[in-house]
């Protein structure tokens, strides 16, 4: 059996913000699924993250894809877009061709392509009509440029109507908190053949999320938001990748 090698790129989603298992120390699914894919298969695994948050889908193709390839990975996770539908202007057609591009390197590369979704949070947003109706659209166009290709490992988070709820989110309403990341990684293993473990799907041992008011929402989250918007300013800039080398995950 081929030892496996497993590297994610994409944004906060992959990075696994929501996810403080240890304050300060941020999980997440692809970290879930690392764990969960060793554990499975009984055999350790390779794993690496380059994943960083508040990328947007351009930069994350220009600066992890590459890197990440020349690791000689045997399956990539990439998911990207987030970002750029919270800006109206950016043309979703852009945005599919990013994942297009993926897969043509994963195939030059000889690499297993596993493509997400992010969950859905336009439910609880500000104009989440505008987010819901622009995450549809991308979504569409993105299987039909991949459209035939059965070989694609395809982990669809969007439209799970139960990762919708606020139950799922974090407190900023953006990021998924720790449940919602362990029920993507348990879409994710199903999707690679694995069985996950049960209680991931739905997480219930977790308390309930807390639900700020809105006024302090607005001044805890949505207005820092707003103010990098304005400056050009990111929350991911100055910081590296958590794991930008292969890093060994035996099973438990």
């Amino acid at each position: 059996m081929t030892a496996v090698r497993y590297v994610a790129i994409g944004d906060s989603f992959t990075e696994g913000v929501g996810d403080e298992p240890v304050p300060g120390v941020v999980r997440g699914w692809a970290d879930l699924v690392a764990q969960g894919w060793a554990d499975a298969t009984g055999t350790p695994i390779e794993y690496a993250n380059l994943a960083i948050r508040g990328k947007l889908a351009a930069p994350i193709v220009a600066e992890q894809l590459e890197p990440a390839l020349a690791l000689k990975p045997t399956h990539l996770s990439f998911n990207g877009g987030g970002n750029d539908m919270l800006r109206p202007r950016t043309p979703l057609s852009r945005l599919a061709d990013a994942f297009a591009h993926v897969l043509r390197r994963c195939d030059e590369e000889g690499v297993r392509f596993i493509l997400l979704s992010g969950g859905n949070p336009s439910r609880q947003l500000p104009l989440g009509g505008l987010v819901q109706r622009r995450g549809d659209q991308l979504s569409a166009l993105v299987e039909a440029r991949l459209a035939g290709r059965d070989d694609i490992i395809r982990a669809y988070n969007w439209p799970d109507r139960e990762l919708a709820a606020p139950s799922y989110w974090a407190a900023d309403r953006l990021h998924l908190n720790s449940r919602g990341h362990h029920r993507v990684a348990a879409r994710v293993l199903t999707a690679l053949g694995l069985e996950p473990r049960p209680e991931w799907w739905e997480y219930t041992a977790l308390p309930e999320p807390e639900r700020l008011a809105r006024g302090v929402y607005v001044r805890e989250h949505l207005g820092p938001w707003v103010r990098r918007r304005l400056t050009g300013t990111s929350s991911g800039d100055g910081r590296e990748p958590k794991y930008p080398a292969f890093t060994a995950v035996a099973p438990n």
